[in-house]
């Protein structure tokens, strides 16, 4: 039998897991600024990825643990707060008026880099930077949460594979770096045990014991296949399309997936509970995610168009069919600003006041003609 305590905490984990995925990939949808995975960057992903994991590793083996920390707990502190604030901001905009939610953002640099912000983006701001600030001073596991859900969440939102193709490529060849980092070697759990910053997710596995113990899940493993489930929602955004239906579309393949990466969370932390050992999620997770999209294309009948799924070449196709419709044309003609027309109006105004000192300088002619024809 499972002890109270500890089923909770499994079950606060997978929640905890699957809440941003869902979050951060429907705002993906209303992204303009994504930065988008190439296949190259798929497959190097993995090698820069255990060049990172093992230099942590012997920084924690080398040096003091309170140094390393100290230093990534402020680097991740920056980011962490700034992630908190874009993802605290769309739960806050509702609560202000609305010339304040559609006030336009202003500009300020700084290190010749350019930041917009807005009186809500400030507001969002300071709340993040008092959670950052009680991270830091209580080091408390649900501040920590906050600011690791908050990585999720943007992470998740920001980054795009581009193709199905990348990944699976990004899935696989991190599939054997989780098993190969962690089965056959103690660098990943000694890493995992050593870093103290904000990239793990916890929840105490007895919440009323004097010395807790904890439960954990690595971002990654919430980031990863977060933004293969957020590339599902898009393809199916794309589906949806060429049906021309707009409001409430059918998600078969982020439904799909995302039941899938609770059945990979699932066991995950059954496998882990009956050896007694860690176990690296990617080794459950990717089989779960890529096989429920495939199942899903299999049952659909959609193969071939998930396979060679981009959203490169579908946006192009999307352009095309705006550029050949003429109502979608002068429905962007109306949208463009009013300034455009102003040069015209300024020279019609301008064409308009040569008229009459054109008519003036006729009657003048007019009027010298008839003044010589009576002198004659």
């Amino acid at each position: 039998m499972i002890e109270f305590g500890i089923l909770v905490a499994y079950v606060a984990i997978i929640v905890m897991a699957m809440v941003p995925i869902w979050i951060g990939s429907h705002q993906s949808l209303e992204q303009k600024m994504v930065e988008t995975m190439k296949a190259k960057d798929a497959y190097m992903f993995p090698v820069v990825g255990s060049c990172v994991l093992f230099g942590l590793y012997l920084l924690f083996k080398l040096f003091s643990k309170e140094y390393i920390n100290m230093l990534l707990t402020l680097y991740f502190l920056v980011f962490g707060v700034m992630a908190v604030g874009a993802t605290l901001r769309p739960f806050i905009a509702p609560f202000f008026s609305k010339s304040l939610q559609d006030e336009k953002p202003k500009t300020f640099s700084l290190f010749s880099v350019a930041f917009e912000w807005t009186v809500i983006d400030i507001f969002a701001l300071v709340l993040a930077t008092g959670i950052g600030a009680w991270y830091v001073l209580t080091k408390h596991w649900i501040a920590n949460n906050i600011l690791g859900l908050a990585f999720s969440i943007q992470g998740i939102a920001l980054l795009s594979l581009g193709s199905f193709q990348t990944g699976c490529i990004l899935l696989c060849g991190l599939f054997v770096y989780d098993i190969f980092w962690v089965f056959g070697t103690d660098v990943m759990v000694t890493v995992a045990k050593s870093f103290d910053a904000p990239v793990k997710l916890l929840w105490p596995k007895d919440v009323f014991a004097e010395q807790l113990h904890f439960s954990m899940l690595g971002l990654g493993d919430i980031v990863i296949p977060g933004i293969f489930i957020a590339l599902m929602l898009r393809f199916d955004v794309v589906r949806a399309r060429k049906q021309k239906v707009k409001k409430n579309f059918p998600k078969p393949y982020f439904n799909f997936t995302y039941v899938g990466y609770f059945l990979g969370m699932a066991t995950t932390i059954g496998v882990m509970h009956v050896f007694k050992a860690a176990q690296p999620a990617l080794l459950y997770l990717v089989p779960y995610c890529i096989g429920s999209s495939v199942l899903a294309a299999l049952l659909l009948g959609e193969v071939r168009e998930l396979i060679f799924f981009s959203e490169e070449k579908s946006e192009e196709k999307q352009q095309k069919k705006t550029d050949s419709n003429p109502e979608k044309k002068a429905k962007k003609a109306k949208k463009q600003p009013k300034e455009a027309n102003a040069p015209k109006k300024q020279s019609k105004e301008a064409n308009g006041a040569q008229k009459p000192k054109a008519k003036a300088n006729g009657e003048k002619k007019k009027n010298k003609k008839q003044a010589t024809t009576k002198a004659k």
